[in-house]
């Protein structure tokens, strides 16, 4: 039987909002079901997997990056390449190179692929489904 395959993309900054995790969730599920995943990280989303996050105290409550235990996005785009691999599926992550540099990050973590536009449209081609998850605008 041949893989299926998702397509997902993202628009919105890490902790902007639920998206983002939801959007993990549903990946990790798709990969462990056997399913090939796309992802097209756009706009903000670039940030999701950027290398040099770093977990942080909260000096208004007066703990410590221990106390905090908090969970960055590249770690979570890191185990979901982990996921890929140990399941046998694949997970094609792709950053909007153009939104790289708009936003001044150009390391991702190992995996991450830069392209562009077009190769957004190659993972629709390629794909059985396309999500779409789009970044909320408050006017």
């Amino acid at each position: 039987m041949e893989q299926k395959v998702l397509t997902i993309s993202l628009m919105d900054a890490p902790y902007e909002s639920e998206n983002s995790t939801t959007a993990f969730r549903i990946i990790d599920a798709a990969l462990k079901k056997g399913y090939g995943v796309n992802v097209f990280a756009y706009e903000g989303a670039v940030m999701l997997a950027k290398e040099s996050q770093k977990p942080h105290p909260n000096w208004v409550r007066g703990t410590s990056v221990a106390d905090e235990s908090h969970v960055l996005t590249k770690d979570w785009v890191s185990e979901l390449l982990r996921v890929a691999e140990k399941s046998g599926s694949s997970l094609n992550w792709v950053n909007c190179g153009l939104c790289e540099d708009e936003r001044g990050t150009d390391k991702s973590v190992p995996g991450v692929k830069r392209g562009g536009p077009a190769d957004f449209v190659v993972q629709i081609n390629q794909s059985d489904t396309t999500l779409i998850i789009p970044t909320k605008r408050n006017s």
